[in-house]
C-alpha cells in the first residue's frame, strides 16, 4: 500500500516563510501520473493549491503564484515552498499523488499565520 506522509508545518508570523514536505512509501515520486498540493481551512472546502505532471508541467493556484513553488526530487520527496505568507494562508496541507485510477492522499500537516 502506497503512503504519502507531509511534515514541516507550523506556526508563523506574516511576511515568513515555511517548507513543506511530502515523502511516498513507493519507489519513487516519480512512480505517480501527477502531484500536488492541497489545503483545507477551517470551514472551507479543501482546495487545490500546486501541482506537478509527470513531464513536468506546474500548476499554481492563483492566490499562491508568486509566493509559492512546488517541487520534487529524484527520488521520493515532494516540496511545497511557501513565501510571503499570509494569514488566509492558514490551512491544514495535503499532499496528493495520482497514479492510474488510484488516488493518494497524506494525513495534512498544519500551516497557522499568525501575528
Amino acid at each position: 500500500q502506497v503512503h504519502l506522509v507531509e511534515s514541516g508545518g507550523g506556526l508563523v508570523q506574516p511576511g515568513e516563510s515555511l517548507r513543506l514536505s511530502c515523502t511516498t512509501s513507493s519507489r519513487s515520486i516519480f512512480d505517480f501520473s501527477s502531484v500536488a498540493w492541497y489545503r483545507q481551512a477551517p470551514g472551507k472546502e479543501r482546495e487545490f493549491v500546486a501541482s506537478i505532471t509527470g513531464g513536468g508541467t506546474l500548476n499554481y493556484a492563483d492566490s499562491v503564484k508568486g509566493r509559492f513553488t512546488i517541487s520534487r526530487t529524484l527520488a521520493k520527496m515532494m516540496y511545497l515552498q511557501m513565501n510571503s505568507l499570509k494569514p488566509e494562508d492558514t490551512a491544514v496541507y495535503y499532499c496528493r499523488g495520482v497514479r492510474g485510477t488510484a488516488d493518494y492522499w497524506g494525513q495534512g500537516t498544519q500551516v497557522t499565520v499568525s501575528s
